[in-house]
């Protein structure tokens, strides 16, 4: 039931991707607008994981989740009663709020619901439910605007009735937190000894993110525009497929060693990055296909395990504040590079811009990779160094020269 909840909610954040294109023709604006309506979300899911982050820890996981799912309600009623710009953003930031309410503390009561010794498998469970809501999203809203009467209003009232039943749900399950934490803003740092490494898995996460939100809030636009279809369910379709393959990657990756699974993540997303400039070069509904996919397998491998290689860098009893700064920077990467990438449409046009953030997403994650290279190398120099005596391993050669000289 608490994963049924999960989905529905998690739905809602994508419901509108499809009817963006709408909105644009009914309310006469261009993609940036549309870009900064979308980063009204990530503004949204950032404040609510900043200030409500640890309230579930004092009063319980179920009053947070109702919270919540209200805030999810509350965003598709405004998008319903939505006639200006305005609305829409606001709709869009509550939906960003409800989300930021919701993720962490629907993961941990999923997780607390089952045995010790499943907690694993309630884990995978907890992603593939958020996964399975981001990509049902477009999918679901796409088929109602495209095939059925009322397209700006059915699928809000669609996701409402939905809301409504994760929240009967959600008061039908047992109270799972012990409720012994403090109210406050959830703190933010990173300890100097994991740095490199956030630093790294970081900018990977960042790369990842800002291809997530290019897909869910430009590529409508690419598949009309620079491709020539206005089907609302291929729109939806192509958004979701991102996340069906990014989730797909997280579950496939979960037994990758966390550097490795970080390297094959930027260098296949880099890859998802080259088709996506062919395609849109070429104007290829397929090659955009592609791109999705092959890039959604990307970050999902590099966002996931680069969460891990942070987590095992670092002490127990700061692994909240450091995950919760992991996710502050991958949402600010749906944020910021999109809105740029409106911008710059506005200015030089749709597929210039889109080909520039590729070519720019590409060489972040090139860069990863070449950082994860010198870190691998670093660490076997520094055990070399130990298995030496604590000697570089030049000196330790230099030595042995100097022992046996023939």
């Amino acid at each position: 039931m608490l994963a049924c909840a999960f989905t529905v909610i998690t739905l809602g954040t994508t419901l509108p991707t499809p009817i963006y294109a709408l909105y644009a023709q009914n309310m006469h604006f261009a993609v940036l607008t549309t870009t900064v309506i979308f980063s009204a979300y990530a503004a949204g899911l950032l404040a609510g994981l900043l200030v409500f982050g640890r309230w579930s820890d004092a009063i319980g996981r179920r009053p947070v989740l109702i919270a919540g799912a209200v805030a999810a309600i509350i965003s598709a009623a405004v998008f319903l009663a939505a006639e200006s710009v305005p609305l829409l953003f606001l709709g869009r930031m509550l939906s960003g709020l409800s989300a930021g309410i919701f993720t962490g503390t629907a993961t941990a009561a999923i997780v607390e619901s089952v045995p010790p010794d499943k907690q694993a498998t309630a884990a995978a469970g907890a992603t593939i439910a958020n996964s399975c809501g981001l990509g049902l999203g477009p999918v679901l809203a796409g088929v109602l605007v495209q095939y059925v009467r009322d397209p700006l209003q059915l699928p809000y009232i669609v996701h409402i009735v939905m809301a409504a039943l994760a929240i009967v749900a959600i008061a039908l399950v047992p109270e799972t937190s012990s409720c012994i934490g403090t109210i406050g803003l959830q703190r933010l740092s990173v300890p100097a000894k994991v740095r490199p490494v956030f630093i790294t898995a970081a900018t990977a996460a960042f790369a990842g993110f800002a291809v997530t939100g290019l897909f869910t809030a430009v590529v409508p636009s690419f598949i009309s525009n620079i491709i020539g279809i206005g089907n609302h369910a291929v729109a939806g379709a192509m958004a979701s497929s991102i996340f069906a393959a990014s989730a797909a990657a997280q579950l496939a990756g979960q037994h990758i060693s966390p550097p490795r699974a970080l390297a094959l993540g930027c260098a296949t997303l880099t890859v998802g990055m080259v088709i996506l400039t062919v395609a849109l070069q070429y104007s290829s509904l397929a090659g955009l296909l592609l791109a999705a996919v092959i890039a959604g397998t990307g970050q999902g491998l590099s966002f996931s395990r680069g969460l891990a290689a942070v987590a095992e860098g670092t002490p127990t009893e700061r692994r909240a504040e450091v995950s919760s700064t992991y996710f502050v920077v991958a949402y600010v990467a749906v944020l910021l590079p999109v809105i740029g990438l409106g911008l710059a449409a506005h200015r030089w046009g749709l597929k210039a811009s889109g080909v520039s953030f590729a070519v720019i997403v590409a060489a972040l994650a090139l860069l990863c990779l070449g950082a994860i290279g010198w870190q691998e190398r670093q660490q076997k120099s520094s055990y070399a160094a130990s298995a030496q005596g604590g000697v570089s391993p030049a000196l330790w050669k230099l030595n042995q020269f100097r022992k046996f000289p023939d």
